[in-house]
């Protein structure tokens, strides 16, 4: 008797998504045999508001792609508006723009931890690691004036200094952090539970992780040596020996399942600490601004004309950014490439033979963020025709199916 095969569309409005996507299965008993993933439910047009601004309501507006990883965007912008615009940070604010960026980190990657804990209903665990998470969220306001969107970053520098009270704040957290992902190894990771639940699930081998260009933690987890704060050092970083974190250096191999990848951002928890207390320590003298007020970096900016590109290694993943300064006092062009535009192509060839149940995990095991990923894409024809979104995702699909079948014979 041939087996029936029922349709699940999950979203863009579900109890296990935070923010619009949508995710149609079909489903023999409870194996996925056929899944699409479609997008496009979140375009708020950022990237064209940002060349309507000049430079500094630009960088302010990269803020808001991202609520969670708040700092990774501007961080991005700054880099890249510095490239194209012939502008060096001081010394001071190269140090202090990774010691902001590395404690986000750390409370993105306990976030995660807590959001993939209650998808697969380990709700203890979340509320244990959101309670641990507050102890950064503190240090993040203390240094900028608030817990997310810090607006302490500016091109050719930072707009805050650390002061001796900062720094003893700063350094009681690490000592704290040090003990809580201690005890994250031994709740977590030893856990049977939470062992059982991951272990095989979401599994990404390191030939398709490659085929799909997965970046970040998901390219980590299954083996990928790849890192920016590694691979193209920027500001500080340049001068710490920053090693990406893979799997195989902890247990000896890599699967690329989500508990590789749990393993993979808690030990990135101990690395962040090691990066902050580096730059603490070494934290040079000096001005933290190379331009000291607004209207001389704006005149700077009208005189320049420039185009860059630049990246930062975000808590998702590699977040790229490209600006095009052609006089005015803003970009003329600016585009914008974040992690989980990457990440998401991992969903179909993950939940395709998947189980039901394992679709939260899957789904949470990228980190996604819709907002972060969500472009307008026009394709003309050669005649000049505008093609329209059902042929462009289709085509998406055919591609997606294409890997799906090389990589799984």
């Amino acid at each position: 008797m041939p087996k029936t095969a029922y349709y699940i569309p999950i979203g863009p409005i579900h109890p296990a998504l935070k923010e619009p996507i949508r995710v149609e299965a079909e489903v023999e008993g409870e194996k996925i045999v056929r899944v699409d993933v479609k997008r496009g439910f979140a375009h708020r047009g950022i990237e064209y508001m940002g060349m309507k601004r000049n430079a500094i309501q630009t960088l302010y507006l990269s803020e808001r792609i991202c609520g969670i990883c708040s700092i990774s965007h501007p961080y991005a912008f700054v880099v890249t508006a510095e490239k194209a615009l012939g502008i060096e940070a001081p010394p001071r604010a190269q140090y202090i723009r990774p010691i902001i960026a590395e404690l986000e980190r750390i409370h993105s990657h306990i976030l995660w931890l807590g959001v993939i804990a209650h998808e697969m209903g380990f709700d203890s665990l979340l509320f244990w690691t959101w309670k641990g998470r507050e102890k950064v969220l503190d240090v993040l306001e203390l240094l900028t004036g608030n817990r997310i969107n810090y607006s302490v970053y500016m091109i050719g520098g930072v707009r805050r200094d650390l002061k001796e009270s900062h720094i003893k704040a700063i350094k009681d957290a690490i000592t704290y952090y040090w003990k809580f992902t201690e005890q994250m190894k031994e709740i977590i990771l030893s856990d049977p539970v939470y062992k059982a639940r991951t272990r095989g699930v979401a599994q990404l081998s390191k030939e398709m992780a490659l085929k799909l260009n997965v970046v970040g933690p998901v390219a980590r987890a299954a083996g990928i040596r790849m890192d920016i704060r590694q691979d193209m050092p920027y500001d500080a970083y340049a001068d710490i020996d920053v090693r990406a974190v893979v799997p195989q250096d902890i247990v000896g191999e890599a699967k690329g399942d989500a508990y590789d990848i749990t393993m993979v951002r808690i030990y990135e928890i101990e690395q962040s600490l090691d990066i902050i207390e580096y730059c603490v320590d070494n934290l040079p003298e000096g001005k933290i601004l190379a331009i000291p007020n607004y209207p001389a970096l704006l005149a700077k900016i009208r005189r320049t004309k420039g185009e860059a590109i630049g990246a930062h290694e975000a808590p998702r993943g590699e977040v790229v950014h490209y600006l095009k300064f052609d006089g005015r006092d803003g970009p003329s062009v600016w585009k914008v490439i974040a992690p989980s535009y990457n990440n998401i192509n991992s969903w179909a060839p993950l939940l395709l033979g998947a189980e039901v149940a394992d679709i939260p995990i899957v789904v949470a095991y990228i980190d996604p963020c819709m907002c972060c990923n969500d472009r307008v894409a026009l394709l003309k024809t050669p005649e000049g025709k505008v093609l329209d979104y059902t042929y462009i995702h289709k085509k998406a699909v055919e591609k997606t199916r294409k890997i799906e079948k090389e990589v799984r014979g």
